[in-house]
């Protein structure tokens, strides 16, 4: 029936958001400070890829045990084209993003990933995947202007900081909408998260791996912190704390990955948002900063803004069923429930 049907996506959509919003704020607040204290960004996220690796692999194995079914497997010509793009971009988007927390504040860092809304909207149109409107132009600059009246003057600014991140939002752009592209246009069924994790990990490690060697590779082969240390302590703490950043980041692409399959890379990025907002707020209050009228204003535009996004969202959908009471949502089929089973 439709109308289950629609509710179980939707749910599925929230449980996502929930999840993205644990799964994300916490990432951020641990990579911030971790990266301060081990400035070795790049060979941190590389870690972080090849534990995610080994977490997909593991759940591959195991439900591949449990149900008696083949996972899914692609040929090395569709595996090349359509997998790399998601992997190369997500790479460069999350290792950016990382390098980036040696130089800025999370407020800074929080304000300028906010663009990626945007470039997320262009290549999502350029693809086709979303239609050019008005009102979606308008909400999109609604939200980015109020985000950034919501942070003017409350940060400090550095340059260096502030090209990665807008370079990481660009790329973040990207990255979602291939996506969104592979998971729900793809042949091979790449609409589990797990899957589609364990098939992008590779590209992701073979494209952080020359970076990480380039930019840090000695410093951090000859870190006291690890290889030359002797406080075992200590490497185990540092240790567990990689691990437990790389069991955030992954459950972080597991929920993303639900939102963006059950609805669109634009959906995601609109929760990001408010997701954002939160962060900010979070940051003023354990770090103490204040924020003026100005700030204040910003915050409700924002907000406005989501809400009205949530509204046309909820009306194009109802419009949809009214004039296609047949038509079948491509998360809807039992691909989709075995992708909210896991």
């Amino acid at each position: 029936m439709q109308v289950p049907v629609a509710c179980r996506r939707i749910l599925t959509v929230c449980i996502g958001v929930t999840l993205v919003f644990i799964f994300s704020i916490s990432l951020t607040f641990l990579n911030n400070n971790v990266i301060k204290a081990y400035p070795y960004p790049l060979s941190i996220t590389f870690m972080h890829l090849i534990l995610k690796y080994c977490f997909a692999w593991g759940l591959r194995a195991c439900t591949s045990c449990y149900t008696k079914e083949k996972r899914v497997e692609m040929p090395w010509k569709a595996y090349a084209i359509e997998t790399s793009p998601t992997g190369i971009a997500s790479a460069l988007d999350i290792g950016l993003s990382n390098w980036s927390f040696e130089f800025v504040t999370v407020s800074l860092y929080t304000m300028t990933k906010s663009t990626s809304i945007i470039f997320i909207l262009i290549f999502a149109i350029i693809l086709k995947l979303e239609k050019l409107s008005v009102p979606v132009v308008m909400i999109v600059l609604s939200i980015s202007s109020g985000l950034f009246m919501f942070t003017y003057k409350s940060t400090q600014f550095d340059l260096r900081g502030f090209i990665l991140v807008l370079t990481a939002s660009a790329l973040s752009g990207i990255r979602w909408t291939a996506v969104q592209k592979v998971t729900q246009q793809s042949i091979y069924g790449l609409y589990n998260p797990i899957d589609l994790i364990y098939h992008t990990q590779p590209w992701m490690a073979l494209v952080m791996l020359p970076l990480s060697f380039a930019f840090e590779g000695n410093d951090f082969l000859t870190s006291p912190f690890l290889f030359r240390s002797r406080d075992y302590f200590s490497i185990c703490t540092i240790l567990g704390y990689f691990l437990f950043g790389a069991c955030l980041a992954f459950g972080l692409e597991v929920a993303e990955f639900m939102v963006v399959y059950n609805s669109s890379s634009l959906t995601l990025s609109i929760a990001g948002i408010f997701k954002e907002v939160v962060t900010l707020y979070l940051a003023a209050v354990l770090n103490g900063d204040t924020y003026s009228p100005v700030n204040i204003a910003g915050l409700i535009i924002c907000l406005s803004g989501i809400s009205l996004h949530a509204a046309m969202k909820f009306i194009k959908h109802r419009r949809e069923q009214c004039h296609a009471p047949q038509e079948v949502h491509v998360g809807d089929s039992t691909q989709g429930e075995e992708m909210t089973n896991l």
